[in-house]
């Protein structure tokens, strides 16, 4: 089964829209001569003098040993939003990087081509520490792929592969053992990238590297069923595991996957996650179903989210469980966007405005940190413009006459079925009867029945599919039913009904002859759930559907409740705004009253996710 991106996919969601446009502007915001100076300077081909040394700082400052990684990230993102929307100016500015990295390495030698030195390696040979050289050279190797696969630039490969040539002869000087010592630094994602040039090249040099960069220290003991992770560093062991996933897609040696489910057993299904779907405590995970203690102020580290969705995404692949879509939908919505891209409403003279926050905080009265354009590239700021790329992604999955849709986003999915081409049309209903944005009244005010019908928010959300085809075609609709359900789930067909379940370990498979013009409708029963942690019922999160909900407070609150389920305390609050029903709800018996609203929509406001809740003293 494959995912289905690129330009088979046409985004049509408000919100993801833009984030994409707010990421593409920055992304050109960030001009060549900065994005290549520690190249440049490495190549010998600056001196430090007629640039602005201090253009892009934090991470990339020319003193920092992780310098010169985001220009990876850059790549792969641009190579990312091309693929998705055909964007040449994109296009362009990756060509003309390549073309400049092409020269460096030519001017090193005619391998090497870097932002740090070629000792950096042989020093962590030598047990020296340095700040992991191969994660940073990873994502050179990772921009360089993904413009040669997305953007058809044959330059950015050969380049890749003359580098690779000079990591075939370095790993081939030290034995297994000393090699493994090497293994211990921060490797990224090499797995990953030998993996995707051995499928592209066939050279047998990359089967070597592969074995080579096999981490048996710690997919040995995975597949022991040992616990290797708890109080580890998440983000150096996930790129591993990805390059697992991926070893497995090109050679389909069997070992690789049996590590990557060994790992996603370790790290989610035994270790247990957050309300939010994240975990880690100051980038480590947490101990198993062990998260009380670890409520503080540096949780889900934006990369471990990215990465983990990405591996979510090839288990789904291959096992068509839709848990694992559970797991990227909670992920989406109260991390990637609750922790990049924000806007809103300021605070407190703060602007309206977020760019990327490394962790998301849940000790209580936390704040989102948000970084600046210019001051600090750490590796999030990095996963952040990839991340934001193409919003395309994850919605659809293709497995000859199967068709699944796993996210419910406004979109159109084109596919091939036995030579037919079968457009698919998804459209939220939103049930409220009017499109008035804002203050300005430029929208038709039609009477219509919908408007009073639906007086307050629905307890339900509705999603519309259209089939177009060039002739009637027979396949097999597969629908996730998202695991947040409050009731039973209906779905019609053609306004007949088709099934009615709460089952949400399987899709809802429509199999049929289809023809233009055929209509399904699903509708999930939606409202409030209370998330007890693992280790403490009696602290827990509120979720409305899959958007963890935030109390905004300046200091931690307990809820003392008149009843026994939390959700009853929460009321709906200011629920409808001009043609939208919003997501607010505020206390009933506290005092002073906290309002709520979703993770996601949280800004610089002082916020609350896990609190304690006890009965009312009477």
């Amino acid at each position: 089964m494959r995912q289905l991106d690129g330009k088979q996919v046409t985004l049509k969601e408000g919100d993801l829209l833009r984030r994409e446009q707010d990421n593409r502007v920055y992304m050109m915001k960030l001009e060549n001569q900065y994005l290549l100076r520690n190249y440049l300077l490495e190549a010998g081909r600056i001196s430090g003098r007629g640039i602005d040394l201090n253009a892009m700082g934090g991470w990339e400052d020319p003193s920092c040993q992780l310098r010169g990684h985001f220009l990876g990230h850059w790549l792969s993102a641009a190579a990312m939003h091309y693929h998705e929307v055909g964007d040449k100016e994109l296009w362009a500015r990756a060509y003309t990087i390549v073309e400049e990295l092409e020269i460096c390495q030519n001017d090193n030698g005619g391998k090497w081509v870097a932002p740090i030195p070629e000792k950096y390696l042989y020093w962590i040979g030598m047990g020296r520490n340095i700040w992991a050289p191969q994660y940073n050279m990873h994502k050179l190797f990772m921009g360089l792929v993904d413009v040669y696969k997305y953007m058809d630039i044959e330059l950015a490969l050969t380049v890749a592969d003359k580098l690779a040539d000079w990591f075939y002869e370095w790993s081939g000087t030290y034995s297994r053992e000393e090699f493994d010592n090497i293994l211990d630094v921060e490797t990224g994602g090499m797995l990953e990238v030998w993996s995707d040039l051995l499928e592209i090249t066939k050279d047998e040099k990359y089967r070597t590297l592969l074995e080579r960069y096999y981490r048996g220290r710690l997919f040995e003991p995975l597949l022991e069923g040992k616990d290797v992770l708890t109080n580890m560093h998440a983000n150096t062991t996930i790129p591993e595991i990805l390059g697992c996933a991926r070893a497995y897609e090109v050679t389909g040696e069997e070992k690789w996957y049996e590590i990557v489910k060994a790992y996603w057993n370790c790290a989610v299904t035994e270790r247990g996650y957050f309300a939010t779907g994240g975990q880690t405590q100051g980038e480590v995970w947490t101990p198993k179903q062990k998260l009380k203690a670890r409520l503080g102020d540096k949780n889900q580290e934006h990369c471990t989210v990215y990465n983990m969705i990405r591996l979510a995404d090839f288990l789904f692949r291959y096992s068509k469980d839709p848990k694992y879509m559970h797991y990227v939908e909670y992920n989406i919505q109260n991390g990637l966007l609750a922790q990049t891209y924000w806007r809103g409403d300021n605070w407190h003279g703060k602007p309206g405005t977020g760019l990327i926050t490394y962790f998301l905080p849940m000790k209580a009265a936390s704040y989102k940190d948000w970084a600046g354009e210019m001051d600090s590239f750490f590796c999030c700021h990095g996963t952040m413009i990839q991340s934001n790329a193409a919003w395309n992604r994850y919605a659809y999955y293709q497995d000859e006459k199967d068709l699944y849709v796993t996210m419910y986003i406004n979109s159109e999915v084109n596919v091939d079925i036995d030579g037919i081409c079968v457009k698919l049309i998804q459209q939220q209903d939103y049930m409220n009867g009017s499109w008035q944005k804002s203050s300005v009244n430029d929208a038709k005010q039609t009477v219509n029945d919908t408007a009073s019908e639906y007086a307050n928010k629905p307890d339900f959300r509705r999603y519309m599919f259209m089939v177009e085809c060039e002739q009637e075609t027979t396949f097999t609709l597969h629908l996730r039913v998202p695991d947040w359900i409050t009731n039973a789930s209906k779905v019609t067909v053609n306004g007949e009904e088709f099934v009615t379940t709460t089952d949400t370990d399987q899709f809802v498979d429509i199999a049929r002859t289809w023809k233009k013009g055929d209509l399904v409708e699903i509708t999930f029963p939606i409202g409030l759930r209370f998330v007890p942690l693992p280790d403490d019922e009696t602290t827990g999160a509120f979720r409305y559907g899959a958007d963890v909900l935030a109390g905004i407070t300046e200091q931690e609150r307990v809820l003392f409740l008149e009843s026994e389920k939390p959700e009853d305390e929460l009321s709906a609050d200011t629920e409808r705004q001009w043609g939208d029903f919003r997501t607010f709800y505020r206390t009933e018996n506290q005092d002073p009253g906290i309002s709520f609203t979703k993770l996601n929509a949280v800004g610089y406001e002082p916020y609350q996710i896990y609190f304690k809740v006890k009965p009312s003293a009477k």
